[in-house]
Parts: C-alpha cells; sequence; structure tokens
C-alpha cells in the first residue's frame, strides 16, 4: 500500500449503525478537513486515469460528494463537469432516472443540455457501495447519446456486487473496505 492510501486510510472515520442501524458509514469529512490532501488525490485520480487510458470530454459528479472531487478533477484535466443532482434542483430541462441505495432508493436529474452525443464521460464519486447511483448516472448519459468510459472513486465497498452491477462500466477506487 503506497502512502497516499495509507494516509487516506488512517484518517477515513468508521461510524456504526449511520444511517441505519448494521450500516458501517466511511466517513471522508476528516479526509477534506486534512491539508493537501483533496489535492493529492485528485493528482493521484489524473495519474490513475491517464494509466488506464481514460480521456473525458466531460466529468460527471452525483450530488453531493461528486461535487467535491468532479469539479477539481474536471479543471485539473482541462475539461467540463456536469452535476447529476436529485430532483427538483436543476433549473433547467432535465432527464431522470429512479435507482436503488445501499439502504433505500432515490432519483437523479441532468440538464438535457448537459453533455452532447458522443462525449466521453468518467463519473466520479466518493464511494462505491451497491453501484445504484453510477448505474443511474450512466443511463442518463446514455440516454444523452454519451459513452462512459470508466468511473473513479475514492473507497470502494467490496462484497455488495457494485462491479457487476456496473458492468461493462469500469471502475477504479483508491482503496477498499469490507461492506
Amino acid at each position: 500500500m503506497d502512502t497516499l492510501v495509507s494516509k487516506i486510510r488512517d484518517i477515513v472515520r468508521t461510524v456504526p449503525d449511520f444511517p441505519v442501524e448494521g450500516i458501517l458509514f466511511r466517513d471522508i469529512t476528516p479526509v477534506l478537513a486534512e491539508p493537501g490532501l483533496l489535492s493529492s488525490i485528485i493528482d493521484r485520480f489524473v495519474d490513475d486515469m491517464e494509466k488506464l487510458g481514460w480521456k473525458p470530454d466531460i466529468v460527471l459528479g452525483p450530488e453531493a460528494r461528486g461535487f467535491i472531487f468532479g469539479p477539481m478533477l474536471a479543471d485539473r484535466i482541462g475539461c467540463g463537469f456536469v452535476p447529476v443532482r436529485k430532483p427538483g434542483k436543476l433549473p433547467s430541462s432535465t432527464r431522470s432516472v429512479e435507482y436503488s441505495l445501499e439502504y433505500g432508493s432515490n432519483a437523479l436529474e441532468i440538464h438535457e443540455d448537459a453533455i452532447q452525443p458522443g462525449n466521453s464521460v468518467v463519473i466520479v464519486d466518493d464511494l462505491l457501495a451497491t453501484g445504484g447511483t453510477i448505474s443511474a448516472c450512466s443511463k442518463l448519459c446514455q440516454e444523452l447519446g454519451a459513452k462512459v468510459v470508466g468511473s473513479l472513486f475514492l473507497i470502494e465497498l467490496e462484497g455488495l456486487e457494485a462491479r457487476s452491477t456496473i458492468s461493462p462500466i469500469k471502475a477504479h477506487a483508491l482503496l477498499t473496505y469490507p461492506a
């Protein structure tokens, strides 16, 4: 394990029984509070994307924590950022999709003109659990004629079969935890 991943693992806080009993919540807020660490994470994402051959036109981030990583990553690689929001938060015409979470369900929306046909997209979020959010984001991209080339995460929860759920979308996470 490298120094960056080790540092992140040491700082992530595990909160039992949040938001419901039986869930071990991986809290990244201490990671965000550590000066310089977020920038180092974005640097690693850029390096890893280069090694993976991912060259997106758009970085897409789902609400809420995709909003933290997405704009920084997009800026660093010189492409646009597109937010995907919960229903009723976007002011123009939208597309919507419902999806399942690790402990419930929700819906996501994207502006209809946010992505152009033929764009390549990388989705970035803090956590890959069941894959529901990423599948929903991918479906929205596909409906707009874009191709999702991959997905990036700070953390992946192993054992929830998320990679099967999001297949054929490739996933890359900096660190893993058991579900």
